[in-house]
């Protein structure tokens, strides 16, 4: 059969299949192997939302999408060219995530009727049922083929039918001439300590290469060469990771050292965990027996001198509400990691959205004024975590950081910086022999207060949840209260002095602005590419900084005859933002289904709306 080797610009895999049926690791291990190659990767994980569920359910269903590019991408790519679906109910969930005419591969041995009909369909048939004729449908029997390659493996039958990945993930490394190297490596790694996987895992490699490269099924293969990356060391990172380094970086530069006491929650575990790695670069972990005792130690480490940390997610942000406010009244730094993940309650803990914003903006008792900003994607985690300490260290203050699953899970190459690429940190700490140390007295521009590290000789004195006088002595003074609840309101507000001015991508005034914050990022910034490539005056402004915002915010929207606000939410920053700016009308694109945007939806909303 005569092959043609396709040369393309990006491409979009998906891996689907039972929670058991290793396609996080297949994914991963092709992301790494693409981006080994020079190409550029996003990924984007999705993880069943039960623990264990039934076999062959599709609520048992995960999935990993990477999206391969020649050129620079910021997105995990909207439909797939090749679905793999290693089961009928990942086909049943995932075919309409597939480009029309694109690729699936399918473990035929799966595919026997009871199988189908647990996955829901109703007819015999999936294919047909779900309109796939005019699809390249590979059936291939993977399950079967994995046994006979194994057979003299020594292996036991459940471990070599785990194996089954691997065979899948070399069939994909044919149809896109992905060279088997890397993954060679990254296995003789993976099982330095039981060596006798090593050569059975390796072999099944090869072998599910060569049957995609002797099967009449897969027609023409595809070839994307490597990108033209920034000279530099890269490395695959994902968001959670980012921020763990990102803070670790932050302590470095400021002399503090890093304290982190969290309680494990899903989005966000991972950074709790990459944190208790690095006792070699000073980190002291702590993981606490609840959300409230994971902050609360980390405002005692704060009261002493560390840059101090907790991490969580939404459910967990509420718990650590009443400690937030004690954070804010004592003016310490403490930087609040919030992985948003479904809700409310324990919601969807597995799938992202941007819906606590109003909860870090507003969800506490008392006038109590927090920092804001959020990452854009899985590696500006590492921007965005150096940056919250280094406004919670220099401006003695509780900074919430917001990110999201699907930017803490997701992955995508990071050149690694130099510490010489990032500015400094001063944390304003009091010295021994300063006049007797009044704790609230301030700086007159910021309202930024000293930080006296205890044990220091002279420097005495009292913090606490209780309202103080600037000496630091117990007041219910009506004036006095007046007068330190302006303080700390003055403090957020002398902040817009310091956060960099909001930039446009696009069109610098025009017919549209598209507004957004966090991880829709990469979404918007594709969607005005391709808007603008269709000669619509589109422009985009994406927020990092939200509370206080860029002071150059109502300026820039003056210049759009309409604005549109994309968020994971039912609205959250456009309320905000009404709030901040209301002499504009702010039009509203809202997804609220666990999962990121898709490129066309916004540019469909945007084309609806002009």
């Amino acid at each position: 059969m005569e092959r043609k080797v396709i040369d393309a610009q990006d491409v979009v895999v998906k891996f689907a299949g039972d929670s058991g049926d290793g396609m996080q690791l297949t994914g991963t291990m092709f992301a790494d192997a693409s981006a080994l190659f020079g190409n550029e990767i996003s990924t984007f994980p999705d993880y069943p939302a039960e623990i264990r569920p039934p076999q062959g359910l599709v609520s048992a269903v995960s999935g990993f999408q990477v999206h391969v590019g020649h050129k620079k991408i910021k997105t995990p790519g909207d439909l797939a060219d090749v679905l793999v679906a290693m089961n009928p109910a990942a086909l049943f969930v995932n075919a309409k995530c597939v480009k029309v005419g694109g690729s699936i591969i399918l473990d035929s041995d799966t595919f026997d009727l009871p199988a189908i009909q647990k996955a829901g369909f109703k007819t015999e048939d999936p294919i047909a049922e779900l309109k796939l004729e005019d699809y390249n449908i590979i059936w291939a029997p993977i399950t079967s083929l994995t046994k006979e390659s194994l057979k003299d493996s020594g292996m036991d039958l459940k471990s070599i039918i785990r194996c089954k990945n691997i065979f899948t993930l070399g069939m994909c490394y044919f149809m896109f001439n992905r060279p088997l190297n890397f993954t060679e490596d990254y296995l003789r790694k993976k099982f330095a300590k039981k060596t006798e996987l090593i050569e059975p895992n390796i072999k099944v490699l090869n072998d599910g290469y060569n049957y995609a490269a002797n099967t009449h099924a897969i027609g023409n293969t595809y070839n994307i060469a490597p990108a033209n990356l920034e000279k530099g060391t890269y490395r695959s990172i994902n968001g959670n990771q980012a921020t763990a380094w990102g803070l670790i970086a932050a302590s470095e530069k400021s002399g503090r050292p890093l304290f982190v006491g969290s309680y494990p929650i899903t989005p966000a575990t991972v950074i709790l965990e990459e944190l208790a790695l690095r006792k070699n670069l000073g980190v002291k972990s702590m993981q606490c027996e609840d959300e409230i005792s994971g902050i609360c130690t980390s405002i005692g480490a704060a009261y002493a001198g560390n840059l101090a940390v907790t991490t969580t997610s939404g459910p967990g942000l509420s718990l650590k509400s009443e400690a937030l406010g004690l954070a804010c009244i004592t003016e310490l730094p403490l930087v609040i990691v919030d992985v948003q993940r479904g809700g409310p309650s324990t919601g969807i803990p597995t799938k992202t959205e941007q819906t606590d914003l109003a909860q870090a903006l507003y969800g506490r008792n008392g006038e109590c004024p927090i920092m804001v900003i959020a990452a854009r994607t899985p590696s500006d985690c590492f921007r965005a975590a150096y940056t919250a300490a280094k406004f919670a260290l220099e401006h003695m203050m509780p900074v919430i950081f917001l990110s999201e699953g699907y930017l803490g899970n997701g992955s995508e190459p990071w050149r690694i910086p130099k510490m010489s690429e990032f500015p400094s940190i001063n944390p304003p700490i009091a010295e021994k022999g300063e006049e007797k140390f009044k704790p609230f007295v301030r700086d007159p521009k910021t309202f930024v207060r000293k930080w006296a590290i205890p044990g220091t000789e002279g420097l005495e004195h009292r913090v606490g949840g209780l309202e103080k006088t600037p000496e630091g002595a117990v007041s219910a003074d009506p004036e006095n209260h007046a007068l330190m609840v302006a303080n700390r309101q003055a403090k957020i507000d002398a902040l817009a002095e310091f956060i960099p001015e909001l930039e446009l991508f696009g069109e610098n005034e025009g017919d549209i602005l598209l507004v957004g914050w966090g991880g829709t990022y990469g979404h918007l910034f594709a969607a005005v590419q391709r808007l603008l490539g269709e000669g619509i005056k589109v422009g985009l402004a994406h927020f990092d900084y939200i509370n206080p915002l860029p002071k150059n915010s109502a300026e820039i929207f003056k210049r759009f005859k309409k604005i549109l606000v994309c968020e994971l939410n039912s609205g959250q920053f456009a309320d905000y933002l009404r709030a901040k700016h209301p002499q504009y009308t702010y039009n509203q694109l809202n997804k609220i289904q666990g999962q990121p945007f898709m490129v066309h939806e916004i540019v469909s909303a945007v084309k609806e709306l002009l």
